[in-house]
């Protein structure tokens, strides 16, 4: 039986000790691949706790990929993972190491090895994007439109957003005011191409708080948005780079990367995330994923597959993996998954992430996260740059984050969508035509897909909810397809939405699942 010690946990959730004791355990090989658990009440018993502490690691360590679930049968140690996990893990620096280093720390300005250094400057001379490499927009979706038709939303699960009455403007204002009265000398100075030192430091102790990652600020690039800084890496990587993205996915992505002159390749998925043999097959050099919880599926790459890709990056000195984290805050059930990043042993892995969807679209400011050995290439080659972002907002930003009131702010949103999640789903599932959707979601960001079965096709669908009012995104819409192909969505995703109820009140939400049933399943 597994035996832990629950003695000074300084403050640490049972669950969650319980979870890193199972998972040190799984990656040093004390527990063996496909070994079976302790039932939750046995483990229980055991250890003095309850069976709800048990569960929520157990529930842990199934979304990250550690262990898998079996009805009936009970709780699994995963048979995919690495044979050295354990070397690697304990190698890959930041928190599992140990190797905590504080945000303060200067990164020297070293030229890295010629061996990387040469992969990263292959690729065209900077230019302008050209107009005329834009694609067809791919995609997005749009409400179905008939000649002469015209529809209005009341309700729109399509696209999610931030209401005003859930922006703290009265603080905000306040930290304002006090940034004006304070640092006004700072104000008016140039901020360093790479953001304010403020900020960064902010940022960087925010990462270690909240998502377990060490990183100095001078691995940190701001910007106004994570559209601009997908631009920057297309200059600093090189236009004639082979960059890749999920298939399906978020359709901008593609698009920017095209429209800036990089080739953007689709990989494929499976149920796992993104197939490493795709990349290999289509000579990918930069992958953008989002392992945490990918739009639109809601997948949570497991940690087997992470490793997968890792394995993939490291065996070309000139392969880089983009991590997008662009909803990690909004993880409603369980602690946060881990970033690909804190495990990466080799500096392949660069992390993004935006205050756009945790405090309000209008708020234009993302960051990237540069593996160490990059740090002096990209200050070389870009560090002319001004940062995108203006002061006003960047010490507003950083007193916001430093005093704690992001947290506070991220808590309280938690809280409105964990409800409105309950609630939408509650209603679903006790509607009258609840026999005959099907429901996939993981319990992470802001969103989850819904097939209509027997409802007739996509198309139709679309249309039937567009004239009671409803806009909802088609999965259909979301998948993408090389120049001058058309997108191949698999006969099974038919009938397939995504749900995002980030910007539905919980008042509307009764009348929107009355009138999905009035539009698709009444009788006429």
């Amino acid at each position: 039986m597994l035996t832990y010690s629950f003695e000074h946990l300084d403050g640490i959730p049972l669950y969650e000790h319980l979870y890193h004791c199972i998972r040190q355990d799984i990656e040093t090989g004390a527990l063996k691949p496909g070994e079976k658990l302790p039932s939750k009440r046995a483990l229980a018993r055991h250890l003095g706790i309850s069976t709800i502490t048990v569960e929520g690691a157990y529930g842990q360590l199934v979304a990250e990929g550690y262990c898998t679930s079996q009805p009936k049968r009970g709780y699994y140690v995963t048979d995919k993972l690495p044979a050295n996990l354990g070397v690697r893990s304990l190698s890959a620096g930041g928190i599992p190491s140990g190797k905590v280093r504080p945000a303060g720390v200067k990164i020297p300005e070293e030229t890295p090895p010629a061996s990387r250094s040469s992969s990263l400057a292959r690729g065209d001379e900077l230019r302008s994007p050209r107009s005329d490499r834009l694609p067809r927009e791919q995609g997005t979706s749009s409400a179905p439109r008939g000649e002469g038709a015209s529809f209005h939303f009341d309700i729109d699960f399509a696209e999610g957003g931030g209401k005003a009455e859930n922006f703290p403007f009265s603080l905000w204002t306040k930290l304002l005011r006090r940034v004006v009265a304070e640092e006004a000398g700072a104000l008016l100075s140039r901020s360093p191409g790479q953001g304010g030192l403020a900020l960064r430091e902010a940022i960087a102790a925010h990462l270690l708080r909240f998502r377990g990652l060490a990183v100095a600020p001078e691995q940190i690039v701001v910007g106004a948005g994570t559209e601009y800084l997908y631009g920057l890496l297309v200059q600093f990587f090189g236009r004639s780079r082979r960059f890749c993205v999920e298939n399906p996915g978020y359709g901008r992505i593609k698009r920017i990367y095209e429209s800036c002159g990089a080739r953007c390749l689709l990989a494929g998925l499976d149920d796992a995330g993104v197939v490493p043999g795709e990349l290999v097959r289509q000579g990918a050099e930069i992958v953008h994923i989002s392992p945490s919880h990918h739009y639109p599926t809601g997948l949570i790459m497991p940690i087997s597959r992470r490793y997968e890709l890792l394995g993939w990056a490291a065996k070309d000195a000139g392969r880089f993996i983009i991590e997008d984290d662009y909803d990690s805050e909004f993880r409603l059930t369980g602690r946060p998954i881990p970033t690909l990043m804190g495990i990466d042993a080799t500096g392949c892995v660069l992390y993004m992430n935006t205050f756009s969807k945790s405090l309000t679209p209008t708020i234009r400011i993302s960051y990237l996260v540069l593996p160490e050995r990059l740090v002096a290439p990209f200050r070389e080659k870009l560090g002319f740059y001004s940062c995108t972002v203006s002061n006003f907002e960047q010490y507003t930003l950083a007193r916001f984050l430093a005093e704690g009131h992001f947290e506070r702010h991220i808590h309280r949103m938690r809280t409105l969508y964990r409800r409105r999640r309950e609630t939408i789903l509650t209603l679903l599932k006790h509607a009258p035509f609840a026999d005959r959707i099907d429901i996939q979601e993981q319990g992470s960001g802001l969103h989850f897909l819904v097939r209509f079965r027997a409802a007739g096709e996509t198309v139709a669908i679309e249309r039937k909810l567009a004239d009671a009012g409803i806009r909802m995104r088609p999965l259909a819409a979301c998948y993408m397809a090389e120049a001058n192909e058309t997108p191949r969505l698999p006969e099974e995703l038919q009938g397939v939405f995504v749900l995002d109820y980030s910007s539905v009140g919980e008042a509307q939400m009764r009348d929107a699942v009355a009138r999905i049933g009035r539009a698709l399943y009444e009788e006429e």
